[in-house]
């Protein structure tokens, strides 16, 4: 890999100006076909050449095998396999190294080319000429000055179909009135589900979107319902939970604009989020949100949102 690929993640800290500008930073590589692809800088640990891959029996379809990065074993993931794009080449040179979830991954790829940064207005659901299995595993698209089409990959999706659903525990119920309920946005489809899972073990009722703009659409009609009617949302929105990046409008300018918003007092914003480093939680303090719990883990989700449900 050249030196100009390896600097292409030198600075870290400085992406974290991004947060609330409803900008995403996204790191383009190929998979040796005319397709270019992407993945949120956000998630990116490293970029480096592909080392010695320890090829282990009995591994999910996709997963190479296994490899030590300092000191830890970490499954080595073809992409490629993944998506349905397989060309002829059957190395690849490069690696990106990922991490979000509480995990650490590699995914193999062709070549890396540089990081963009675009709106998130800009970045929107698939094509439906996409094939299936790239519908699954891409969550959205954005275009290049030159008009070409950027795949953005759905990492959680991938995870996913690595090392199965999380399974949902034994998890305490939350006490609400009948018409209380919460609200929560993630454009991951494997999240929603997961989400979902956990919010009907906990008896909650719940309304959902799937990008930041929808999510503030629906919020503004809930909102507006019951300011028409003389009522404090509060009684009845009990708490929202949002993702941190989604297409169209980021999680730190939804919290924003929630926050900024008198019809919303009493009601705690959780942000939920695959990105779990110290200066992700920061981002989402600087933005107002109320608490930061990292994906996914059920039981640690449901005793985030008990404490603020039983306020």
């Amino acid at each position: 890999m050249a030196a100009s690929d390896a600097s292409l993640l030198a600075s870290v800290d400085a992406r974290t100006k991004l947060a609330g500008s409803n900008k995403m930073e996204i790191l383009l590589f190929s998979l040796g076909t005319r397709e270019t692809f992407g993945i949120n800088v956000f998630k990116v640990r490293e970029v480096s050449q592909t080392p010695f891959i320890t090829r282990t029996p009995n591994m999910p379809f996709g997963v190479e095998g296994v490899l030590s990065l300092r000191g830890n074993i970490i499954p080595v993931i073809s992409l490629a396999k993944f998506i349905g794009c397989e060309t002829e080449t059957t190395t690849y040179g490069t690696m990106i190294v990922t991490e979000f979830n509480k995990s650490t991954q590699a995914f193999l790829v062709d070549s890396v080319d540089r990081i963009i940064r675009v709106d998130w207005d800009k970045v929107r659901a698939p094509e439906n000429v996409m094939s299936t299995t790239q519908q699954t595993l891409i969550t959205a698209v954005t275009e290049l000055d030159d008009g070409k089409l950027v795949s953005i990959l759905d990492v959680e999706q991938i995870l996913a179909s690595v090392v199965g659903e999380t399974r949902v525990p034994d998890i305490p119920t939350a006490q609400l009135e009948q018409d209380q309920y919460v609200f929560f946005v993630d454009d991951s489809v494997v999240a929603r589900k997961e989400i979902s899972s956990v919010l009907d073990k906990m008896g909650l009722k719940y309304h959902q979107a799937n990008n930041g703009k929808e999510a503030w659409d629906k919020l503004q009609v809930l909102a507006n319902r019951n300011w028409s009617e003389n009522e404090n949302l509060h009684d009845t929105l009990k708490l929202i939970l949002v993702d941190a990046e989604m297409p169209e409008m980021d999680g730190y300018v939804l919290t924003k604009l929630i926050k900024s918003d008198h019809r919303f007092n009493g009601i705690p914003v959780i942000m939920h989020s695959s990105l779990s480093s110290n200066a992700n939680r920061a981002m989402g303090t600087s933005v107002g949100v109320d608490a930061y719990v990292a994906k996914f883990d059920p039981a640690i989700l449901a005793d985030t949102l008990i404490p603020f449900l039983q306020r």
